[in-house]
């Protein structure tokens, strides 16, 4: 479904559901409050992602310091501290049916913790109806040492990729995640390092804003993954605004919920800095099976290749010429050009874009070539 846009090279769209028009009310802005509240009075199945980073309930006993007696500056922050572990599972449960009634149907949910919520935290989630897609290992490149020596550093947290049910069709930008990765699919395992340098926020006294904010990659990598430019990303904890920041980056649109006027007023300066990029055709990659079929017959007949030009594989193992109805014909065989790759290879299957190239100059080149200009052509 086409979403409506603002005007920051954004386009006008198709009418719209009832719930993702009362959404639209909430979007690209801050809401200082309860977040189980205001998620609690938002329409159901309006928003397309939902990323989470709630307290960790560190239960920290004493403060941390380094071998040089300073004192290690972490999270001790009110809103990190719950009476016990019953308190917390009841605040998990409370805002996790929150954020599964407003997801659409295709939704997803990121939640992001370490080891002492992210156990609990899965366990709920499923218990409430959602389905587990993956367990990310957001590997740090840059981890905080363990001063005490009592135990290994804690060099990872855990991100939970999560659907509203086990029948949702949910997005996943596939090709965009492996051209992000060198064109290799990418693994679960994320190395990325700690949120420092200009990108940390810092007070009026100079220190670090907020003790937990995260990377714009990260955030980067996991709304890359699950939307498309005019969705909305809703954070119910959203701290100094790093979602939003990312979603303005690339063209979705966010609700920051947050209880803090402090961290809000933060995050309101941070985005008024960010404009989203002028041409949305740059931020989407589309997925394989939505682009146009081109038959390889399309190929022939424009004379990007000619019947009886002779076609071989990387190898050069096994050849088969082009013939003028659009079908190849190897030394015993005749089809198509998927048909002839499978049958030359004594295979089942075979991806005969991929697998037949052609001589250009001096250069060997797959014929999907031929095919990404015709499609770029028609577009």
């Amino acid at each position: 479904m086409t979403r409506k846009r603002t005007s920051a090279g954004r386009k006008p769209a198709a009418k719209q559901s009832e719930s993702a028009q009362s959404a639209a009310k909430y979007a690209d802005t801050i809401h200082v409050g309860d977040c189980v509240e205001m998620m609690n009075a938002m329409p159901a199945d309006s928003v397309d992602m939902v990323f989470a980073d709630p307290p960790y309930n560190l239960q920290l006993a004493g403060d941390l310091h380094r071998p040089d007696n300073s004192r290690v500056d972490g999270v001790d922050e009110d809103w990190d501290r719950f009476a016990d572990f019953r308190v917390y599972d009841d605040f998990t449960q409370a805002w996790l049916a929150a954020a599964r009634r407003i997801l659409k149907p295709n939704g997803t949910l990121w939640v992001i913790g370490s080891y002492h919520n992210i156990f609990r935290v899965g366990s709920q989630l499923q218990d409430l109806g959602y389905w587990i897609l993956n367990d990310i290992v957001w590997r740090k490149s840059n981890p905080m040492p363990n001063f005490r020596g009592r135990r290994f550093t804690n060099a990872h947290e855990t991100l939970i990729w999560a659907a509203k049910d086990k029948d949702a069709k949910y997005r996943f930008n596939y090709e965009a995640m492996k051209s992000l990765n060198d064109d290799l699919q990418m693994r679960s395992d994320w190395t990325i390092p700690l949120c420092t340098g200009g990108e940390r926020l810092k007070n009026k006294d100079g220190k670090k804003a907020h003790p937990t904010q995260k990377p714009e990659a990260l955030l980067y990598r996991t709304i890359l993954a699950a939307t498309e430019p005019g969705d909305v990303v809703l954070d119910p904890f959203f701290g100094t605004g790093t979602t939003g920041a990312v979603a303005r980056m690339l063209d979705r649109r966010y609700i920051g919920l947050e209880r803090d006027e402090e961290y809000a007023e933060l995050a309101r300066e941070r985005l008024a800095g960010i404009e989203p990029l002028a041409e949305p055709e740059m931020l989407s990659t589309p997925a394989k099976r939505e682009q146009p079929r081109i038959p390889f017959g399309w190929v022939v007949e424009r004379g990007l290749l000619k019947a009886g030009q002779t076609l071989t594989d990387q190898r050069r193992r096994h050849t088969a010429r082009v013939r003028a109805d659009g079908t190849l014909a190897s030394a015993d065989f005749k089809g198509s050009i998927h048909q002839v790759g499978a049958h030359v290879q004594k295979a089942p299957a075979c991806n005969g874009w991929q697998f037949w190239h052609v001589e250009l100059g001096n250069e060997l080149v797959p014929i999907d070539l031929f095919r990404q200009q015709i499609r770029a052509e028609l577009h």
